[in-house]
């Protein structure tokens, strides 16, 4: 199997211009070593996010979510969709978060002082039924622990002639969405703006809550093994995913009211054109429908970045003999 190295995964834009790190054909699985958004940084809780210990801070934007790529795709052509198949996300065997000082939504609080001195907690990443941390569990102190639930941060295509970082790059090639559903057994939906694709992949989490507070979640190493498809002559406004029951029609826009219509409307869209849902029908599921939802997967104040919001349903309301059963 073809393979990414850590030490190859350190880009911090989106960039049509970087020469390929690998080429794969169309099906071909593939692996990527991530490195954490902290670039590896702070991997002791005596190593605190400031410039003496994380100097990719130095930069404005900062440098974050490091990523491995480009990857060229043997087949994909401008203007065709990139779909990109999620196989595996292994996590490293611990991840970290952290707090900035001065920032965040209580970098300078007053009320909470303790919330905006620089702090680092490390969390241990123990493995799971199958032997690793894919479906493991998260240690955060002595008496707590949760399950972990990987998921890729930052993924994308080079846009077609900006060049985008990392850390507050977001748009309909992809970037910085956090959407916790980027994971094991998703297909994530890109539009294609090169050829070849030129998808980027890094930042995985280990967990995450909604809306990821103040900024940085379990962030982690991991290995992740992927594989692309082409669906040719197809473009769609923004990303999508397919989940195994469900589908999420994904946005990222501020403010945060103006990110959940968008997601909304671009659901609907997706349930008529492509399951022959009924405008009427798919206006009153996002409405009356008990189990549609709209995610908050990211809702962090830094630059420029928007907020990522995800409208889901699940699959088996988009079957056409589901109301007759």
């Amino acid at each position: 199997m073809k393979r990414i190295s850590r030490k190859e995964a350190m880009k911090y834009g989106f960039n049509r211009h970087d020469e390929p790190v690998l080429r794969v054909r169309e099906g071909e699985v593939f692996a990527v070593e991530t490195e954490d958004a902290f670039s590896g940084y702070l991997r002791s809780e005596d190593r605190l996010p400031i410039i003496e210990h994380l100097p990719v801070l130095k930069f404005n934007p900062p440098k974050g979510n490091p990523m491995a790529g480009p990857v060229y795709i043997e087949g994909a052509r401008k203007g065709d969709l990139l779909v990109v198949n999620i196989k595996e996300i292994i996590p490293d065997k611990q991840g970290v978060t952290a707090f900035c000082g001065g920032r965040g939504p209580l970098g300078d609080s007053k009320k909470w002082e303790i919330l905006s001195e620089p702090y680092t907690h490390i969390l241990k990443h123990l493995p799971g039924p199958s032997g690793t941390t894919r479906d493991g569990r998260a240690v955060f102190n002595d008496k707590i622990t949760w399950d972990l639930h990987p998921f890729i941060g930052t993924i994308g295509v080079a846009p077609e002639f900006e060049v985008e970082t990392s850390v507050v790059g977001q748009g309909s090639w992809g970037g910085n969405l956090d959407s916790r559903d980027i994971k094991e057994g998703t297909k994530v939906y890109i539009n294609c703006y090169h050829d070849g694709g030129l998808l980027y992949v890094g930042d995985v989490h280990g967990t995450q809550g909604d809306t990821e507070f103040y900024g940085a979640a379990d962030e982690t190493r991991a290995e992740v093994t992927l594989s692309c498809n082409v669906i040719k002559n197809k473009v769609i406004p923004f990303l999508r995913l397919e989940k195994k029951e469900s589908i999420v029609s994904l946005y990222s826009y501020r403010p945060l009211e103006e990110a959940v219509e968008r997601a909304i409307i671009y659901l609907m869209e997706w349930m008529v054109e492509e399951y022959g849902v009924s405008e009427r029908e798919a206006y009153m599921h996002v409405c009356i429908n008990p189990e549609f939802r709209v995610n908050i997967y990211q809702m962090v104040k830094l630059g420029r970045i928007q907020y990522t919001v995800g409208a889901e349903i699940p699959k088996k309301y988009l079957v056409a003999e589901y109301g007759s059963r």
